[in-house]
């Protein structure tokens, strides 16, 4: 990361924290991410203001001379100067919701999404003009940040903060750029139909863009479909691809997915998603009969297998999707033992990675990323890796996957696949054929299957350890009971009995 986007996000987070005040966080960071919205697109607009200007031909103010070049046309009034020449009167919240609903007006694909609420009383706590000052001297819209991807690191780096504050919460909006990038290093969606249930901020989607951009593929090769339940959550995706020009079919609202779908007749090339994990109240018995559940009924108490499910009949011939679920998933018995049972028995399962916990700014639980292909290349083998002592520890709760990590997890599903310089290696990866599972109950955990790693031999014998242990377990019992002792010796002093 550049030095410049370093100070720019320090500088950006500090005055965030010190200026949420008594508001919660969960509130908070729509204020700001809506400012950055608003910032971004009028830099844009600016930008490409200036350029026709220049042209003389009197187009500066048609709206098309904007949109045909992905350029949110901004209203005079929505522009960051008359924003700015504002910042400070009283009225500043309602002056900058009238500009988000001037731009709504001027804009239709963006109806309905924008965060309009900076005049509600709640918010008076929040000084709006100086985070409006604050933003005035960071470009986020214009070419050359355009280049850098400044606004999404901005955004991403906004996202992954509230996460961090917002406690359990924020796992409904954000999933850990590592996860994600694991998953499409290893499903690589180069081109077609891609699609998430539940998209949360739509970060499986940005990785995706980021994936093919990194491999020089065409952006345009791709479509997009997703579909959120919580309509402020729906409403930071819609912004999240709008802010780097993505027309992604998010549908009109939000709304949940098993009981309106709103893709009913896609199939996908691929499919990212890390669903909420074990939801116990996702309305099974008004779904009984569904078409979804080919491989058996999911339970009433736990929608994982619904969602492995669902996304199973979302599939395309060649479809493959790489889904984060909680590790209980991997063996839970009952009736989902049985689904699980014939899923694998149905050849979709590809591979299944163990990752390591402390990876989710809300959980310390650990979790896993299943595979799963309809034209699997190994036929009737999976994969197992096991990726726990995988990543680094960045705080004393969070973990983070380093790009090595990736590339080491994604390079050996590949080698798999490709049946080319692939080894077992004990206590990381195994290639596993059904018999081998079937004789594990058909459980998918993948210490099962790698094994242990074994000890490097450093050559020193054992009676050699030993006698060295023994010793600096002898010296250490000794100076405890000289300190007791001492400690004895001190509240004697003192009058107290000990």
């Amino acid at each position: 990361m550049s030095k410049e986007m370093q100070e720019i996000e320090k500088t950006l987070w500090a005055a965030a924290d010190k200026m949420i005040g008594g508001l919660s966080v969960s509130d908070y960071k729509y204020v700001v991410l809506g400012l950055i919205f608003l910032k971004y697109i009028s830099d844009s607009f600016k930008e490409r203001y200036q350029e026709l200007i220049k042209e003389g031909l009197g187009l500066e103010e048609v709206r098309d001379a904007y949109t045909q070049d992905n350029i949110f046309f901004v209203p005079e009034k929505s522009r960051w100067a008359y924003i700015i020449e504002n910042a400070n009167k009283p009225n500043i919240g309602e002056i900058v919701d009238n500009a988000l609903e001037l731009i709504e007006k001027e804009n239709p694909t963006l109806k309905g999404v924008l965060f309009k609420n900076y005049n509600n009383p709640q918010f008076r706590n929040v000084n709006l003009g100086e985070i409006i000052n604050l933003f005035t001297n960071i470009k986020l819209g214009s070419k050359e940040a355009s280049e850098k991807d400044m606004l999404g690191r901005v955004y991403e780096y906004f996202l992954g903060k509230f996460a961090t504050k917002d406690g359990q919460k924020g796992g409904e909006f954000y999933t850990p750029a590592g996860i994600v990038k694991t998953m499409v290093e290893m499903i690589e969606p180069y081109n077609g139909r891609i699609y998430d249930p539940c998209c949360g901020s739509g970060g499986m989607f940005v990785q995706s863009l980021k994936f093919i951009e990194s491999h020089q593929g065409n952006l345009r090769n791709i479509s997009i479909y997703g579909q959120e339940k919580n309509p402020t959550t729906w409403k930071l995706a819609k912004m999240n691809l709008a802010i780097r020009s993505i027309d992604g079919n998010l549908g009109t609202f939000a709304t949940d997915t098993f009981h309106e779908d709103l893709h009913k007749d896609l199939k996908a090339d691929f499919i990212l998603a890390n669903p909420p994990f074990n939801i116990s109240d996702w309305g099974q018995e008004k779904l009984i009969d569904d078409y979804r559940w080919k491989y058996g009924i999911p339970p009433k108490g736990n929608a994982n297998y619904a969602w492995l499910q669902h996304m199973i009949s979302k599939l395309s011939t060649n479809g493959k999707a790489g889904i984060v679920l909680a590790n209980g998933s991997l063996s839970a018995g009952g009736q989902e033992a049985e689904i699980r049972k014939n899923l694998i028995e149905a050849d979709l399962v590809d591979a299944i990675v163990a990752m390591p916990s402390n990876l989710f700014y809300t959980v310390t639980i650990p979790c896993s990323v299943w595979i799963l292909n309809r034209n699997k290349k190994q036929k009737g083998k999976t994969l197992f890796i096991n990726a726990t002592n995988m990543g680094e520890m960045i705080t004393r709760k969070l973990r983070e996957l380093t790009d090595e990590d990736i590339k080491n997890i994604a390079d050996t599903y590949h080698n798999y696949q490709n049946k080319t310089n692939y080894e077992d290696i004990l206590g990381f990866c195994k290639k596993t054929d059904l018999e081998e599972i079937k004789e594990n109950d058909y459980v998918l955990t993948p210490g099962r299957y790698v094994g242990v790693e074994e000890e490097e031999d450093d050559g020193i014998p054992f009676e050699e350890k030993m006698k060295t242990l023994t010793e600096e377990l002898t010296k250490q019992m000794k100076e405890s009971n000289e300190l007791d002792k001492e400690i004895k010796e001190v509240l004697g002093a003192i009058g107290y009995e000990v």
